[in-house]
């Protein structure tokens, strides 16, 4: 019997695989950053030391494999785009998700975080000079309205106010869709895999430096540092290996629909893993964001049409 002739996958079969790889990677940063702080009543690392470490810890690692690759150094055009994606994921989000973490749930902090593909395609738009329509601005709109409605909600204050870590976590979003736009674009001049390493190693004399002043002084449990081994490794390395290559083989906007699995991934994830719960109505926020980025994320943006 003929089973017929195996076919090699495509480039853009390849590149859903290492989006859907990179994306189970990331969904495992904010729980194991939990577990890497701990919480108010019982702290381990701090959110400084954290941010810093794991930098310190991948960009180490970078030198090794740029060294090993013989990897040239990039042209003086990349270097802006490689500051960006260092601005944006070496320093911004894991810094201001390292500080938020101690203070709110993994579960929490996953329903905030997603709005993030329509912050990365908002953002994108406005590099490439393309113009959105109507539609995707609603949909924009009505996720952030959505986040904030819950982040109110849950913010254990009295009135209508915003607990501060919400907002430090907002701005985490916005800085992990500048290194998603920056890395992206650069992915294409660059290897994947140099596209972040690059970015810690040009990092390195300010995150080794802090990071080795940041060292904790007391007692940290195992599980803490088992936390910061994995942000270190796979949340700040291995991760953006799949995920860039991902992006450069099967297309940014395509690729890119596969993250709206993480903040799901991320909730499951955390229930198990930190004994969190995970309500209803927690739920219910979440699937009703997803929901909405995905209409958001089908609606058309268009080139801007050339000045006269």
């Amino acid at each position: 019997m003929s089973w017929g002739v195996l076919r090699r996958p495509s480039a853009s079969t390849w590149g859903l695989g290492l989006g859907l790889l990179g994306v189970v990677i990331f969904s495992l940063t904010l729980p194991m950053t939990r577990l890497a702080t701990g919480s108010v009543a019982d702290p381990q690392l701090s959110g400084l030391f954290i941010a810093m470490g794991r930098a310190a810890v991948a960009g180490a690692l970078s030198v090794a494999l740029l060294w090993f690759q013989r990897a040239p150094v990039p042209a003086r055009s990349d270097w802006s785009l490689i500051g960006a994606t260092a601005i944006g994921a070496v320093f911004g989000f894991p810094l201001f998700t390292s500080i938020a973490m101690r203070h709110v749930e993994a579960v929490h902090a996953s329903v905030m975080l997603g709005v993030l593909p329509l912050s990365t395609a908002a953002l994108g738009a406005w590099v490439h000079r393309q113009r959105p329509s109507l539609g995707f601005w609603i949909c924009a709109s009505l996720g952030c309205a959505l986040v904030m409605a819950f982040a109110l909600w849950r913010s254990g204050t009295t009135g209508l106010s915003l607990h501060w870590a919400d907002m430090v976590l907002l701005a985490a979003m916005g800085w992990a869709a500048v290194s998603y736009v920056a890395g992206a674009k650069l992915a294409g001049r660059l290897p994947a895999e140099q596209v972040i390493c690059w970015a810690l190693v040009i990092s390195l004399p300010l995150t080794l430096p802090v990071s080795l002043w940041a060292w904790p002084s007391n007692p940290i449990r195992l599980t803490a540092w088992l936390g910061f081994a994995y942000v270190s490794l796979f949340s700040m390395w291995i991760g953006f290996f799949a995920w860039y290559r991902g992006l450069a083989l099967g297309g940014t906007v395509r690729v890119s629909q596969i993250q709206l699995l993480q903040p799901l991934l991320s909730m499951l994830i955390s229930v198990p893993l930190l004994g969190e719960i995970l309500d209803p109505w927690t739920l219910v926020f979440s699937l009703a964001i997803m929901a909405v980025v995905i209409v958001g994320k089908r609606m058309p943006i268009h080139d801007r049409a050339p000045a006269a």
